[in-house]
């Protein structure tokens, strides 16, 4: 018997589902205070927490705690699998597009004046001191974690609600989905572009299953849509061939660091997405599905 639960944070929609009800209550309290814990370290948009500050002090090396370290370190790692597709100094090219708030804050100011593209500092250009905990960015840089954060918190979250509780379960965070445990029987899981819509039904007895896409977290501008994915190489909203990109890896920090390549540099991710072998789902700006590396042939165009 599972129980679930659904609320929405960090303007997502988040579910925690075990296998043993008994603990639901527990499980969902342990997530809760990891993510407010996330929430303070590493929000792009909270004003008093530790990558802001970070971001407010560009040229200078921060004292950080140790969550941030982890954070950050595992968005270098991100960079590094990725070819740095997938590039935590995007901050100042996000906010350049438009995105500088809550996303339903940023909807509802059309229009929005033009902003120019800003160059991307480059990951490499990050300092991070593990031993000492300091952490800086070179001038006019921001750093944003949005693409590993919140697969590395439902990494973190399945794996210690799992132990901790002896039970099977699934976090869901957004797009990133994370299972620990051994389940009865695997999780059925629905793989859409938008939550809500009809999509795809897989399985998933472990790991991390991760979508990516442009097209929930966009809004208007005078001259179109912008979205919240930057190609790192152009500083601008990606224009590639996916729209949208699926991908199962051993963990969720894995899988969403070739769904969001995939989707910020489009061919240019997918020699490494093959090369690792991960199962993936392709959506094209026209619709057409193509399926890698043994997704299950069930899909249709979305």
């Amino acid at each position: 018997m599972t129980a679930s639960r659904t609320w929405t944070a960090w303007s997502c929609t988040v579910r925690l589902t075990v296998d043993d009800p008994a603990v639901l209550g527990a499980a969902c309290g342990e997530l809760k205070t990891l993510m407010d814990r996330i929430d303070k370290a590493a929000s792009r948009f909270r004003p008093d927490s530790e990558v802001s500050a970070v971001n407010s002090r560009a040229g200078a090396l921060v004292p950080v705690s140790r969550l941030l370290v982890d954070l950050v370190d595992v968005s270098l790692v991100a960079a590094q699998m990725s070819g740095g597709a997938v590039d935590p100094t995007v901050g100042a090219a996000v906010i350049a597009a438009g995105y500088d708030a809550d996303i339903e804050t940023v909807r509802r100011r059309f229009p929005q004046a033009p902003h120019d593209p800003k160059p991307v500092a480059g990951w490499q250009e990050v300092r991070l001191n593990r031993k000492l905990a300091l952490l800086g960015v070179p001038t006019d840089c921001a750093l944003d974690l949005g693409a590993t954060a919140k697969a590395w918190t439902a990494d973190r979250a399945a794996n210690v609600i799992s132990k901790r509780y002896g039970c099977a379960v699934l976090v869901e965070i957004g797009g990133d989905l994370r299972a620990a445990g051994t389940p009865s029987k695997p999780w059925v899981i629905t793989v859409a572009e938008r939550a809500g819509e009809e999509g795809v039904l897989v399985t998933l007895a472990h790991g991390g299953l991760t979508t990516s896409t442009r097209t929930v977290r966009r809004w208007q501008t005078p001259t179109g849509y912008n979205h919240h994915v930057i190609d790192p190489r152009t500083g601008l909203p990606a224009a590639g061939p996916y729209r949208t990109a699926s991908v199962w890896a051993p963990t969720a920090v894995r899988a969403n660091t070739f769904s969001t390549a995939l989707v910020a540099t489009g061919d240019a991710a997918l020699g490494r997405l093959k090369l690792a072998g991960h199962p993936a789902r392709l959506v094209a700006e026209d619709g057409e599905v193509t399926e890698l590396a043994g997704w299950p042939t069930a899909s249709r165009a979305a």
